[in-house]
């Protein structure tokens, strides 16, 4: 039998990759209803954000499979950059300074125990 794998993808993140691998680092691997504790106590912006990819993959798995979340688990979740927006501001001496603002892409694929 093969196991039933659910997929999901959040993109344009308004939040650096670099940040946001450190709350995924947190929840890889575990039980969905582990990550979800551990990500209501984690003090970071990003937290939100794979909570939210966390919760949509579980209504997926719901929708398409009809499993609870008790019986799901994380098999690889990853974060990759998006297209860096660029802004600038003025800066001191007539120069002007540029300003990244960085963005990031959250793949998702929860494995049905």
């Amino acid at each position: 039998m093969e196991t039933k794998i659910v997929k999901v993808k959040m993109k344009n993140i308004p939040q650096s990759a670099q940040k946001l691998r450190l709350v995924v680092d947190l929840v890889r691997g575990k039980n969905v209803v582990e990550a979800l504790e551990i990500l209501e106590f984690t003090n970071k912006k990003g937290a939100q954000f794979v909570k939210k990819v966390i919760n949509s993959g579980i209504a997926n798995a719901s929708d398409k499979y009809g499993t609870d979340k008790g019986s799901l688990r994380i098999s690889d979740i990853q974060v990759g950059e998006a297209p860096t927006y660029k802004r600038g501001r003025f800066a001191a001496r007539g120069r002007y300074a540029v300003i990244l603002k960085r963005r990031s892409h959250i793949n998702l694929e929860l494995e049905i125990k």
